[in-house]
């Protein structure tokens, strides 16, 4: 099932995406009865019964209580997490390799997830616009597989860590690269509003299957700059979720970013930072695609 957060006159509520159809959760909630619907995302992924109804809901719903995507004004699937998104660094093998050559540093792979976080003001939705602020030159872009948790944990193995995952979407990583130099660690470079753009919904985890091959790309203004599988990641979402959790808890709704493959800026000879007026479209074989547009502010 795919879940999303769309705008209305009401402000955000989810909806359910079935091929170019959409339908409003809470109108289709209402006439089947089920008493009051939930008012987000977060609160579908929070009650596992709510989950379970909202299949019977879409399975029934008449053709009345579905309208054109097209129409519809997608948000982020999570408008506003509850806490700082999750990411993980250099987890894709060519792309630790390109940003080794990019330093003139040798080529070394983490032992361990190198883990840093964007917090809540970085996140945006499909076709909202990413700020490029007067204070970094060197603006980029990083296509990523994102998943929500969907169950509480602590200590969790690695065989049990799919099993705490509700769903993945697509994340695009915009990182400014002087400030995360500049600064000496990444986090202020990372952590610029709107840097964050995710979407377009979130594909339950039944529904991708995260084990096999899926390839991710991102394009600027349509010219290909990423394109690889999440087969080169060095740690898996399962081994990600496992070491991120140990000692600490991780939340029902909280969002874990996987890292970039290679063709970054960074990567580039020469290098091609974004700049204003720059539009990026970054998908996901299995979950969809999510555009935005660079302005100068």
């Amino acid at each position: 099932m795919k879940i999303a957060t769309i705008e209305t006159q009401s402000g955000p509520r989810p909806a359910v995406i079935a091929e170019d159809r959409i339908l409003d959760i809470a109108s289709a909630w209402k006439r089947a009865g089920n008493g009051p619907a939930p008012k987000s995302v977060l609160d579908i992924i929070a009650d596992p019964a709510a989950l379970t109804a909202l299949r019977q809901v879409a399975e029934t719903a008449g053709s009345d209580l579905w309208s054109p995507l097209a129409g519809a004004k997608l948000l982020a699937p999570i408008p506003r997490p509850a806490k700082n998104v999750f990411c993980v660094g250099r987890n894709y093998k060519l792309h630790i390799e390109e940003g080794a050559r990019a330093r003139g540093v040798p080529v070394e792979y983490p032992p361990l997830p190198e883990f840093f976080t964007k917090p809540p003001t970085t996140v945006i939705g499909p076709d909202a616009e990413i700020r490029l602020p007067a204070n970094t030159q060197k603006l980029d872009y990083e296509v990523e597989l994102a998943f929500v948790v969907g169950r509480t944990g602590r200590d969790i193995s690695v065989e049990d860590a799919l099993s705490h995952i509700f769903g993945f979407t697509v994340l695009n990583d915009v990182t400014a690269r002087d400030l995360q130099r500049a600064h000496g660690q990444w986090f202020k470079g990372k952590a610029l509003d709107t840097t964050c753009p995710i979407g377009p919904w979130i594909v339950t985890a039944d529904e991708f299957d995260v084990t096999q091959e899926h390839r991710l790309w991102l394009t600027v203004n349509g010219e290909k700059r990423q394109d690889a599988s999440i087969s080169d990641m060095v740690f898996d979402c399962a081994a990600i979720l496992s070491s991120l959790s140990a000692g600490m808890t991780v939340e029902t709704g909280d969002i874990i970013t996987t890292g970039t493959p290679s063709g970054v800026s960074l990567g580039l000879d020469p290098q091609i930072w974004l700049k204003d007026g720059d539009v990026i479209e970054a998908g996901i074989e299995g979950i969809g695609s999510i555009r935005n547009t660079v302005r100068a502010v």
